[in-house]
């Protein structure tokens, strides 16, 4: 059933305690010492670890034991028995991490009460764990344009590795589900992927969020780092990380061990660090804000990850992605979107990038009809030119001050630039949308000044009226 490991300098209690549990469905191993103990935990960590807190000819006592079974493998759940209890004891164990302490002459029944208690709520813990890591949604990078494969092709590359990853990108575009995507493809998928909001901590608590703390009243309370070992931690926005902090985060990324706040023992970890920014790092470093040393520890693989104005390609897949996503996590109407909805997003402007589509999509669904298409009536307007009410386009104040032929041209060169980049370039799916044959267009763009090139692995286009169109 589960595997149980049974620490006690009595060889008659040690085996008692065995053959119970060997009864009741359990394997068991025993050991007599500490050394044995550790010997037993480093060649295979049991599921729960019964542990005296008394063991003769032995160089570490159970509080030792316990401090680096926590330390180590904070997931076993451990039970303190002693002959020699005392509330003492009990309180120290407790804080230490352990899940419960029994005194000898210890009940038999009580003794099988906690055992399932404490194997109950590692289990619990593991299945969330579980559950948590099976999400891939926030995972997943949704699109088929040219930019986010050359996105993807670099993600790939580094997922198998144990490489330091900086992602740059502006706010809201998917950095954080691009450290994901490594994170799930990587030979650290089944441990833990831990945030840290560099923006959303206070400076003051930074130290204490990060590294832990430990006190006479609260005992051990593990950090982030503690809390990520065996896995991946995330400095999202890392360019917010107090200068302090910075220092001490270096020295963790050499050495892979730290000091708790307000303890005394060393904390090995395990980590992979993958960062994130919107901040030009180089600027930082000048103004003094950021330590070049962790720049350049960060940033030993760089990535950009693109805007979605340079995958306006992908608008109508992660639209549709994030209309199931609300359907089937908040029983939000799955409606699907008409031609001119899909016009209309892959038009708009994104400052906010995927997040501020994301949060549009669920604000629509939530105001708008129960069922039906989404039309382009039930997105906000961009103010400028558009329709009005009796269907008269609306023009915007830099248009009406222009003579037509200026105007007409203003006109003609955006709304060309609009629908270039929002097929991503593709001259042909631009010509077939706006009725006009390819070469015709072509001439159009030379006339307009408008070319097109290539940015992030996608085509776009530009206005420059000294240059000549890139077929």
């Amino acid at each position: 059933m589960s595997d149980i490991l049974i620490v006690d300098d009595e060889r008659d209690i040690r085996k008692l305690i065995g053959d119970i549990l060997e009864d009741e469905g359990y394997s068991t191993r025993l050991a007599g010492n500490s050394s044995e103990a550790m010997s037993e935990i480093n060649n295979e960590p049991p599921a729960l670890l019964i542990l005296d807190i008394w063991l003769k000819d032995s160089k570490m006592d159970g509080i030792d034991i316990l401090k680096v079974v926590k330390r180590d493998n904070p997931g076993i759940p451990v039970v303190i028995i002693s002959g020699h209890g005392n509330i003492e004891i009990a309180v120290a164990a407790i804080k230490q991490g352990a899940y419960d302490f029994i005194e000898k002459p210890f009940n038999i029944d009580q003794l099988m009460v906690v055992i399932r208690r404490a194997m109950e709520a590692s289990r619990l813990r593991k299945e969330n764990l579980k559950l948590r890591r099976r999400d891939t949604n926030d995972a997943e990078m949704i699109g088929e344009s040219a930019a986010l494969k050359v996105l993807i092709g670099q993600l790939e590359k580094v997922t198998k590795s144990n490489g330091r990853v900086l992602l740059t990108g502006p706010a809201g575009c998917g950095k954080e589900v691009a450290a994901r995507y490594i994170h799930s493809r990587s030979n650290r998928s089944q441990g833990p992927f831990v945030t840290v909001n560099c923006a959303g901590v206070a400076p003051e608590t930074m130290e204490d969020v990060l590294f832990g703390r430990e006190s006479a009243e609260r005992g051990v309370e593990p950090g982030l780092l503690e809390q990520a070992h065996g896995g991946v931690i995330y400095f999202d926005e890392v360019a917010d990380m107090p200068l302090g902090t910075q220092s001490k985060i270096l020295r963790v990324l050499v050495d892979q061990q730290f000091v708790r706040v307000g303890g005394h023992d060393k904390v090995r970890v395990d980590l992979r660090v993958l960062s994130s920014t919107n901040r030009d790092l180089t600027e930082a470093i000048s103004s003094g804000s950021f330590r070049e040393e962790l720049y350049h520890r960060l940033n030993v693989v760089p990535i950009a990850v693109p805007a979605l104005s340079d995958r306006r390609e992908d608008i109508p897949q992660l639209a549709s992605h994030f209309i199931e996503r609300f359907n089937a996590t908040q029983g939000l109407p799955s409606r699907s979107l008409s031609d001119d909805a899909i016009a209309l997003l892959q038009t708009m402007v994104w400052p906010g990038n995927v997040r501020q589509l994301k949060n549009l999509i669920e604000r629509v669904l939530i105001l708008g009809e129960s069922k039906g298409e989404i039309t382009a009536a039930e997105l906000p307007q961009e103010h400028g030119a558009g329709p009005s009410d009796d269907d008269r386009v609306v023009l915007s104040g830099t248009l009406a001050t222009m003579p037509l032929r200026e105007a007409r041209e203003a006109f003609e060169r955006e709304y060309l630039l609009t629908q270039i980049n929002r097929f991503g370039g593709n001259i042909s799916r631009t010509a077939n949308f706006v009725g006009m044959e390819r070469s015709a267009l072509h001439r159009k763009l030379k006339s307009l000044g408008v070319v097109t090139g290539t940015k992030g692995g996608s085509r776009s286009a530009q206005a420059d009226s000294e240059a000549s169109v890139d077929g």
